[in-house]
């Protein structure tokens, strides 16, 4: 069966769905992640030592009680993100694989062409020389640098979050590279055919 975006004639084959299935099980895993980072963030505030042992000195029934509601909100957060599964999958295709017309006077531009996978080769060398700084400072013996000093404050929590927001982090990055691989030549070209006017 083939699927389209909020009633428009746009056709996603199967290879198109399988990605935007990946990407929102993505998505998904993130904000889980980043939910179970917040709570543990909030209980590392709270009490930074002594959980577990304050947990395991707790009567069966306590124990039996909060492993329920745990449990009871991780599905509750699953049945919420299996609802939106369609409409987030639908987003994701159309965000990606959406159509754009170019207007005849556009097509075949090679100076449009240059200059959308040079501006796409720049935003990709300013984000692996980011992505290579943050490694490098999570690497022992770095040198020390604000943002190190920042993470060795960190707590399980924090790292959970961080975890979490990182991984929102490369799927933002890669959607949009995707999107501008796929979408860069025409937004060039309306930047352009509204300079030109």
């Amino acid at each position: 069966m083939e699927e389209s975006y909020s009633g428009s004639e746009e056709i996603y084959p199967s290879n198109q769905r399988v990605v935007g299935n990946i990407f929102y099980i993505f998505i998904v895993l993130a904000c889980l992640t980043c939910i179970t980072g917040g709570i543990w963030s909030i209980f590392d505030f709270l009490m930074p030592t002594g959980k577990l042992e304050t947990f395991l000195r707790l009567s069966l029934g306590s124990q039996i009680a909060i492993i329920a509601g745990i449990l009871a909100g991780l599905f509750f957060l699953l049945i919420f993100f299996f609802g939106l599964f369609k409409k987030g999958r639908k987003w994701v295709l159309h965000f990606i694989f959406n159509v754009r017309e170019i207007e005849e006077k556009y097509k075949n531009r090679i100076d449009v062409k240059i200059a959308a996978g040079g501006l796409l080769i720049s935003i990709m060398a300013i984000i692996i020389g980011v992505v290579i700084s943050i490694i490098q400072d999570l690497l022992p013996g770095s040198t020390s640098t604000p943002f190190s000093a920042f993470l060795d404050s960190f707590s399980a929590g924090n790292w959970i979050l961080f975890a979490g927001a990182s991984l929102f982090a490369v799927l933002a990055v890669t959607l949009f590279m995707i999107y501008f691989w796929k979408n860069g030549y025409y937004v060039i070209l309306r930047v352009m055919g509204k300079l030109e006017k």
